[in-house]
């Protein structure tokens, strides 16, 4: 074991939240029906929700404005939205299993570890509260802390600054193609499990050290930390 803590013991962990530590698209998907249709807007399919999953609330509500003809501002829509799916949160947002184990693998490693989200901070952290992730992942970045949202860095470049630590040295977890562009930009090595397996084939995630094609159903916890480990030692 004193071999294993060696060979990660530079190494930090970034995790995205939605898709990647939780299962929360669910539960975005309802947010944006429910504030669509009170803008008139009454057909928004799940299909038409997969083609924002992995971009930030503002990119996400720039684009409704443009495509359904939206007349109130961005700011205000994103506000509604936040308080539609904050409700939605707080009712319950599963944890995928083996993203929990693994977490808890890291934590008793001692491997400094942080959330970057494209979500809101109040909702980052009403999640991880309610899912007991809080105390483990206290580091939290949220998009709408930099100017860029993914597939821009600049997210998880400030989650590495937070955590003292060199780009080249972290790790980041990721289930959507715009957050594996954002993890290669910033010069991270990056585990992907994409949440929509459409995506698998997206080119984005050949730049991934890690790809688990099959998504949540194929992650485990122990393949995840024993890549790490090796990456780990191949960057010593």
């Amino acid at each position: 074991m004193s071999t294993t803590r060696h060979t990660t013991r530079s190494t930090s962990v970034i995790f995205d939240l939605d898709g990647t530590l939780v299962d929360s698209e669910p539960n975005y998907y309802e947010a944006s029906v429910r504030i669509l249709a009170e803008h008139g807007v009454t057909d928004f399919t799940w299909a038409d929700h997969e083609r924002y999953v992995g971009i930030s609330i503002q990119e996400t509500v720039s684009d409704w404005k443009e495509r359904y003809g939206l007349a109130a501002p961005v700011e205000a829509i994103v506000a509604a939205k936040n308080r539609h799916y904050l409700e939605l949160a707080r009712v319950g947002t599963p944890v995928y299993p083996e993203m929990r184990t693994f977490v808890e693998l890291l934590a008793a490693d001692g491997l400094p570890m942080a959330v970057a989200s494209g979500s809101s901070r109040e909702a980052i952290e009403v999640i991880l509260g309610a899912a007991g992730l809080d105390g483990a992942l206290r580091t939290v970045v949220s998009a709408e802390e930099v100017d860029r949202g993914k597939p821009a860095p600049d997210v998880f470049l400030e989650a590495a600054r937070r955590l003292g630590v060199a780009p080249a040295d972290c790790v980041v977890l990721e289930d959507a193609a715009p957050g594996v562009a954002a993890a290669h930009a910033a010069g991270m090595r990056c585990v992907a499990v994409p949440y929509l397996a459409a995506q698998a084939d997206d080119p984005a995630f050949a730049t991934a050290g890690l790809l688990v094609r099959g998504g949540q159903g194929e992650f485990t916890a122990r393949e995840a930390y024993d890549w790490i480990v090796a990456s780990g030692r191949d960057t010593a």
